[in-house]
């Protein structure tokens, strides 16, 4: 299994950057604009236990998989949503979005990613996988929840 942490501040407030977290696939599709479908297949109260159905566009393909919610937190000061997937029968994927408040107008987002291989020759991918989507990702949500104030 691989693991991937990476944090970056924000220069927004907790509220505005967790909007991008809500569910909506308009708000997710400024994070994540390869997601192409997020539809509701079982909600519960509690959040956790939650299933999605999400389809993922992939150059010309679109991948669909369900997206359950693992872990779900939602205070003032901190907030954190743990997702788990199978892509294709071939990796088990957790994405972990944590925010912490540092002041009114600051954030610390974190994101951890793990991925499991589930057969053997999926382990030969991850020997060359980097943590650069990670750090794009992280920037990415920096860009889009800062820019979100200047409206």
């Amino acid at each position: 299994m691989k693991k991937w942490t990476k944090s970056i501040e924000i220069n927004a407030p907790i509220e505005a950057v967790w909007e991008l977290f809500d569910g909506s696939l308009e708000n997710m599709q400024k994070i994540m604009p390869q997601v192409v479908e997020h539809t509701p297949v079982h909600e519960t109260e509690e959040v956790v236990g939650s299933v999605y159905r999400q389809k993922y566009r992939e150059g010309k393909r679109v991948i669909e998989y369900d997206v359950k919610t693992l872990e779900y937190a939602d205070n003032s000061a901190y907030k954190k949503l743990k997702v788990g997937f199978n892509l294709g029968n071939m990796f088990d994927i957790t994405a972990c979005y944590e925010l912490e408040k540092k002041d009114e107008n600051r954030t610390e987002f974190t994101y951890t990613v793990t991925n499991e291989p589930l057969k053997w020759y999926t382990k030969l991918f991850l020997l060359f996988a980097t943590e650069k989507v990670v750090i794009d990702f992280v920037e990415r949500v920096k860009k889009v929840a800062e820019g979100q104030l200047v409206k």
